[in-house]
């Protein structure tokens, strides 16, 4: 690097370092994004710089849900092994984003003294990142409909992967889930080593495919693909009766694996996290011990006690995500563990302004359970609109269920506590803005 560059480099992490303490020090925020932003100005090159210092390799974690939770788990399971690891932890997922984690590692001269760099990126601008990283690792969990106003159709994200992935170097290694046809068929098309993760538990199969699907036809040839039984929404096990494409193999057997998070989507979660790191060369019985330790990222089914009420907190962004949070919850509710749950809807930029989505959910399901349902956020009404149909199909062997409405979160959250017992557990299920809101006023800090 000629001495002009350093100079140039040094200015604009020093300026991003200043910018930092001067966020951080007004509580005005994590600081996760306007130092990425400003410094990138003073320095177009800055990303791949910063980039070309990882030693042993960039990870990139890709997909609609579940990447906060899977790049966690893996940092976790990397620096039990001594690893320093850079990672971008508040989720803040964007070039920005990514900008600012490598900077917050980076010494006053820009220098990076990482092993890896674990980041998880937004699926719309994966292309964008790698014009500025070549990644040892690409890890894609999924692809679901997420805030269509901004994102498109899960078949045109996926085209972009393809070409953008298609100039990386076969050095490159590619893990994927096959149980989801759209990345099967990409990986089976990649002429990088792709390796494959994916569920064989039949017993975890729904009774039907839900409402929220999105890739039931082959990305082959078009036909309807045959599934022998599905996971979650359009992931699961199936064939092309028309021209033969089918789920790949898959690496590892999900069935050897536990985990400590619920709901199946951790179960993805946790075998996506675990294959790469097989993959990197940590052998499973210390994976297993990291796993068995670990605690959920902020909002990701993260567990808290406030005035000795047991909270969890449910990440739900979108169909797919909510229909997955809905199942956990039922499941526990089942067992007689839980009566309250708060849903929290809003329509801010980190959301998506358009919550028609919230009628791809499966919300009945939550209703036919009964007990109390408490409802905020800006969407309040639509919302509970959305829970008064569902409670007008209520089966006969629907449980009785109360429907409160809250404008005020504050409110809705202490009323919902008032009304929760210790011996139960008060479930939040937040969009994304409202998520930060609901730990802002539970624990006075919305991350980290």
């Amino acid at each position: 690097m000629k001495i002009s560059d350093r100079v140039r480099l040094s200015i604009a992490v020093g300026i991003a370092k200043i910018v930092t303490n001067i966020v951080r020090s007004l509580k005005l925020g994590a600081a996760s994004v306007l130092p990425g932003s400003i410094s990138r100005r003073l320095h177009p090159r800055l990303l791949s710089l910063l980039f070309e210092q990882i030693k042993q390799g960039v990870i990139l974690v890709v997909g609609t849900n579940g990447k906060t939770t899977t790049s966690l788990l893996l940092k976790t399971i990397l620096e039990n092994q001594g690893y320093k690891v850079t990672h971008n932890a508040s989720g803040a997922n964007l070039i920005n984003g990514l900008t600012a984690a490598l900077l917050a590692d980076a010494d006053i001269t820009g220098k990076l003294d990482s092993d890896y760099a674990i980041l998880e990126v937004d699926e719309n601008v994966l292309p964008l990142v790698l014009k500025d990283c070549q990644p040892k690792y690409i890890l894609g969990l999924n692809l679901f409909r997420d805030q269509l106003d901004r994102y498109g159709e899960v078949d045109t994200i996926a085209q972009r992967w393809g070409n953008a992935i298609a100039t990386l170097p076969e050095s490159t290694t590619i893990v994927l889930n096959a149980d989801d046809p759209t990345l099967a068929y990409l990986g089976q098309n990649l002429k990088q080593r792709v390796i494959f993760f994916g569920l064989n538990e039949p017993e975890l199969y729904l009774e039907a495919i839900p409402h929220a699907v999105d890739s039931i036809y082959c990305p082959s040839c078009g036909h309807l693909l045959d599934y022998q039984g599905v996971y979650l929404s359009h992931l699961g096990d199936y064939k092309c009766p028309s021209c033969g494409f089918a789920k790949s193999e898959t690496a590892i057997n999900s069935q050897e694996w536990s985990q400590i998070l619920i709901g199946v989507y951790n179960k993805y979660n946790t075998i996506a996290a675990g294959l790469l790191a097989l993959e990197i060369g940590i052998e499973k019985e210390l994976i297993f011990d990291a796993i068995k330790n670990f605690k959920a990222a902020f909002g990701r089914a993260e567990e808290l006690t406030i005035d000795n009420k047991h909270i969890r907190i449910l990440l739900s962004k979108n169909p797919v995500g909510m229909n997955e949070t809905i199942r956990a919850v039922k499941d526990i509710q089942q067992q007689g563990k839980a009566s309250v749950t708060l849903l929290v809807l809003n329509d801010r930029i980190p959301d998506g302004t358009d919550v028609s989505w919230i009628w791809d959910t499966d919300t009945e399901q939550l209703v036919q359970q009964g007990g109390t349902l408490i409802v905020s956020g800006d969407r309040t009404y639509d919302m509970a609109l959305r829970l008064q149909y569902s409670g007008e199909e209520l089966e006969e062997s629907a449980r009785p269920f109360q429907l409160i409405i809250e404008e005020d979160l504050s409110s809705a959250i202490n009323k919902a506590l008032s009304l929760t017992s210790v011996e139960e557990t008060l479930h939040i299920l937040p969009t994304y803005s409202a998520m930060l809101e609901v730990r802002e006023i539970l624990v006075g800090r919305k991350i980290l």
